[in-house]
């Protein structure tokens, strides 16, 4: 079984920044991959990053190349999304996800779930 948290979101204007976190606990040694998805009102979870637990490899969404920054500290056992420029239509539900498989990009992909932060980018 594993636990995850998220933390971090909030409120900011367009073209600020906001880092997110997700702590995670339980059989940490299971995971293989950690990913961001997000969920805004009236839309499907969609896909934002991903990072394999061990080695550190990442992908990314084409909407948040170049502007967020997935990471992971594994002896803090935290993930992180550090989200720079940001836009109102990033503005959404923020989700932390655990895959027991390699990367995945797909809600369906992912085997454990947080509760989400809620992330607002005013116009």
């Amino acid at each position: 079984q594993v636990q995850l948290v998220e933390s971090g979101g909030g409120l900011v204007q367009a073209g600020g920044s906001l880092s997110v976190s997700c702590a995670v606990s339980g059989r940490t040694s299971s995971i293989y991959t950690m990913g961001w998805f997000r969920q805004a009102p009236g839309k499907e979870r969609e896909f934002v990053a991903a990072i394999t637990w061990s080695g550190g490899s990442t992908v990314y969404a084409g909407s948040v190349k170049g502007r967020f920054t997935i990471s992971r500290d594994n002896a803090k056992n935290t993930l992180y999304l550090q989200m720079n420029s940001l836009k109102p239509e990033d503005t959404a539900v923020y989700y932390c996800g655990a895959r027991l498989r390699p990367f995945g990009v797909m809600t369906t992909d992912y085997d454990y779930w947080g509760q989400g932060t809620q992330v607002t980018v005013s116009s």
